[in-house]
């Protein structure tokens, strides 16, 4: 499994649009044949802070991700709607196993 952890941190007066724009990308990567998961979680005590988690089955599917319209289109929509630079961070499933998801 690929799994990553986005972490995001947008303007204030971006939240809204930035979760738009961020759901639209979720619903279609989810589609995609390679994603195990795709989770768009936002932080309860300062709104301006979401992770993406990003799960494929394998590196060549999160590869894929990249060259699809939806997160070109996301990408680039959201660019000027961050606070700060946007980093992943990538790990390994202990548990559960590869089946698992």
């Amino acid at each position: 499994m690929h799994i990553a952890l986005v972490y995001i941190h947008v303007k204030p007066e971006s939240v809204d649009a930035f979760q738009t724009a961020t759901l639209h990308n979720a619903v279609n990567s989810y589609k995609e044949p390679g994603c195990a998961r795709f989770d768009v979680i936002q932080q309860k005590d300062d709104h301006t802070h979401f992770i993406l988690i990003e799960v494929y089955v394998d590196e060549d599917a999160a590869a894929a991700h990249k060259t699809t319209e939806h997160y070109k289109t996301w990408r680039e929509t959201v660019a000027d709607m961050m606070a700060d630079d946007r980093y992943g961070v990538q790990y390994s499933n202990v548990y559960p196993g590869d089946d698992g998801w």
